[in-house]
């Protein structure tokens, strides 16, 4: 059963973690898994989906520790959002600092 969560999470955890392709396929090389440039690419754009084995060691290589929930696997019901939420949130990981302006504004404190 394909999980289209896991194209979006691959490349966003690539992207937080500041890892260009080739310095994953690097890695995964190094763990005895030889990938292409063109294999990580078909993952990021839900194409393909790596081996569970291989996702284990991307989760380790990009410090992804709750994997279950990470990829949408938990008892809660998932959490839609909207194209601008997703944005939204996109923004307010770029700026870290600003996280308790961001909390009083929306009245989270």
């Amino acid at each position: 059963m394909k999980n289209e969560m896991i194209a979006k999470v691959l490349k966003e955890a690539r992207k937080q973690n500041a890892l260009s392709v080739k310095e994953v396929v690097g890695r995964l090389q190094d763990k005895s898994i030889n990938v292409s440039i063109k294999t990580i690419y078909g993952w990021e754009n839900g194409q393909s989906q790596p081996t569970a084995d291989t996702l284990l060691f991307l989760c380790e290589i990009y410090n992804i520790n709750d994997i279950l929930g990470t990829f949408g696997y938990n008892n809660k019901t998932a959490l839609q959002i909207t194209h601008f939420e997703e944005e939204l949130i996109l923004h307010i990981r770029q700026h870290p600092d600003m996280l308790d302006a961001i909390k009083k504004l929306v009245d989270m404190e």
